[in-house]
């Protein structure tokens, strides 16, 4: 989830480190399977293009994600101006479609699902959630429509059964959990609680935190993986604050604003102990209200490099109520791809788009903007599509193979600025 604060608040110049990272096998690439997932690729329903791409939107518009949604549908719209302002995909204006995916509360996102599979959607560019994604995978899979997140980080994606039509542009959380982890050993935390939400995301990064400090020569004290529903953390607080370590993890999503008044409630306020935050909860707007300097020197991870202040121009002009820019790079990216995809494919329909998806993201003429790669895919070359959220280049998995962490610093106004106090870059192996 990349996150972007209002102009001119930066704390520190960017860094880069580079780390390497082996995830599990892959498949759903351009021509390969998830090795689990070789026969249901096989098994892949046929194409029915009808030679008019048309894009469905899965995206928060309710739910504990919420927050997410505006960045996100602006990045798609973005996108989709300038893919029909270049003259439309195949010789047709890209038709689009927007629903809300909710949240793993209510089964808004399968009937939205349904929605958009009626209107003979192609793709579909969503959820946020990993959960919610998860939820509806097969459904859209079953269908031959690419599956397609800008924001899904659960590790559970690199091998799950897509039929080759799952893709993200946000890396696994193993490389987050992986940057999160340093970072909390590097601050000097020999001692580490963990506070996470009880599902696909938040177990699954913090088992990749709690690894990497303790590879680190730290000690993880307490892990409470909580209920997000729950109406209260009191307890899950007091476990915390029983083992008094020196670093606390909170993974998250909105319902982290509670979690952070009780901690401060307990005595465990930001100022005397280190809170580090994930892409689920590093938010502009969820803590604005919490009385001044409540989050003072938290730190945040979040994937991604820090969008240019000209994109952010083109998102505030689709919608000027911006506040956060929260994974709109990575909505941009995901709407060009698949526009590209289908130009590379001559064909609209989402068995044909997936096959071209890794091919139009790496090895050949770079270009970074739809016009300029449509050109050049009309003139017969090969091209390699570098966008806003990095350069993409989508594995065997469908995973991005490289990507980039920030890592942010909430000041007085319980905000975070718009650079990273640094970014580092991870590559990940299919």
């Amino acid at each position: 989830m990349v996150r972007i604060a209002p102009v001119g608040r930066a704390l520190a110049v960017a860094a880069a480190t580079s780390l390497a990272l082996t995830a599990c096998g892959g498949g759903g690439g351009d021509t390969a399977a998830k090795p689990s997932d070789t026969a249901a690729s096989s098994a892949a329903p046929a194409a029915k293009g009808d030679g008019t791409l048309t894009l469905g939107t899965l995206l928060p518009q309710t739910g504990s994600l919420a927050f997410l949604g505006p960045p996100e549908f602006a990045g798609v719209d973005a996108a989709l101006k300038e893919i029909n302002d270049a003259g439309g995909v195949l010789g047709k204006p890209v038709t689009k479609y927007d629903t809300d995916s909710g949240d793993t509360t209510t089964n808004i996102a399968s009937q939205s699902v349904d929605k958009l599979l009626a209107q003979k959607a192609d793709a579909i560019i969503g959820a946020a959630s990993s959960s919610v994604s998860e939820s509806v995978i097969d459904k859209i899979t079953g269908a031959g429509v690419v599956h397609f997140s800008p924001a899904n980080t659960s590790d559970k994606f690199t091998t799950i059964e897509d039929k080759g039509l799952y893709f993200r542009t946000s890396p696994p959380d193993k490389l987050q959990g992986r940057v999160l982890g340093d970072l909390v050993v590097a601050d000097g935390n020999d001692t580490v609680g963990i506070l996470a939400m009880q599902d696909s995301y938040g177990t699954g990064l913090a088992d990749q935190v709690a690894k990497t400090v303790t590879d680190g020569g730290g000690q993880v004290v307490e892990r409470v993986d909580y209920d997000p529903k729950a109406a209260d953390f009191s307890a899950d607080v007091a476990k915390i604050k029983a083992k008094n370590p020196k670093g606390i993890v909170l993974i998250g999503f909105e319902e982290t604003s509670k979690v952070v008044q009780e901690l401060v409630k307990q005595g465990m306020p930001a100022s005397k102990y280190k809170w580090y935050m994930v892409d689920g909860n590093t938010s502009n707007t969820n803590y604005v209200k919490m009385p001044k300097s409540t989050l003072t020197g938290v730190k945040g991870t979040i994937p991604g490099a820090a969008a240019p202040e000209e994109f952010q121009k083109k998102l505030l002009a689709v919608n000027p109520k911006l506040e956060d820019f929260s994974y709109a790079p990575e909505s941009y990216d995901a709407a060009n791809l698949i526009a590209l995809a289908a130009e590379a494919a001559k064909s609209d329909a989402g068995v044909d788009i997936a096959k071209k998806l890794a091919e139009v993201s790496k090895g050949g003429e770079k270009c970074n903007n739809f016009k300029t790669c449509v050109e050049l895919l009309k003139a017969g070359k090969d091209i390699d599509y570098d966008g806003v959220s990095g350069p993409v280049e989508f594995n065997e998995a469908g995973d991005p193979a490289v990507a980039t962490i920030g890592i942010y610093q909430y000041g007085d106004d319980n905000k975070y600025p718009i650079k990273a106090l640094e970014y580092r870059t991870g590559n990940i192996a299919g």
